[in-house]
């Protein structure tokens, strides 16, 4: 296994969550504003990056013609004007049909309805029944905001859950990282422990780590 799939594979058995996640990167990494449009699903994975832009998803159905499946698909709304990026029918698409394992966007989705009624695991910014065009876009207006969008999301890990999604950027797919996340899982279960077993409040438990003490032999 990389790396990668180590991480996710942890990740997933775990149910590692967005705040756990958050943490070790610094209270950071949670994409602003994107909600799930269904409570109760945990997703993660590796990124596939996608984008639309001139108020149209032509792209959006171009790219998803090649090989791409077990992926968090990202969809990047650069320049939509608030139209909601796909609907029902892409959705399916993307979940069924391609094997993917969520849909993420900074952008709306429409057909709320049905994306709810199927449950499906999506994480958004909005619904609206105002959809994308279907025509041909000029990408290279756009191939700053573009590459920017890819070099960033794709190929990156990102963790979905009832609180929003966070981004584990590739630069810290590492081992290190890996370890810090490996520690955060144990602090928890420490934590846990002092407060539902041994009935400790949170403020000796969280701010003054008296459980530290303990584990090197020095009295309170």
């Amino acid at each position: 296994m990389t790396i990668k799939e180590r991480m996710i594979d942890y990740i997933r058995k775990n149910r590692v969550s967005t705040t756990e996640i958050a943490d070790c990167l610094g209270k950071n990494g949670a994409l602003a504003g994107i909600l799930p449009l269904n409570p109760r699903h945990f997703e993660v994975g590796e990124i596939y990056y996608l984008f639309a832009v001139e108020e149209s998803n032509w792209t959006v159905h171009e790219e998803l013609q090649g090989e791409v499946n077990d992926k968090i698909i990202f969809i990047d709304g650069i320049d939509v004007a608030g139209r909601a990026i796909i609907g029902d029918l892409v959705a399916k698409y993307i979940l069924f049909y391609k094997g993917n394992r969520a849909i993420v966007t900074n952008g709306k989705m429409r057909d709320a309805h049905t994306l709810v009624k199927e449950n499906y695991p999506i994480w958004c910014n909005g619904v609206s029944p105002v959809g994308c065009f279907n025509r041909e876009v000029n990408r290279k207006r756009f191939e700053n905001e573009i590459q920017k969008g890819y070099d960033f999301y794709h190929g990156a890990i990102a963790v979905c859950d009832d609180s929003g999604v966070v981004i584990i950027p590739k630069e810290r797919i590492t081992e290190e990282f890996y370890q810090s996340i490996l520690a955060m899982e144990e602090q928890e279960d420490i934590w846990y422990d002092c407060i539902d077993r041994r009935k400790w409040s949170t403020f000796r438990t969280i701010c003054q780590k008296a459980y530290q003490k303990e584990t090197t032999g020095s009295s309170e």
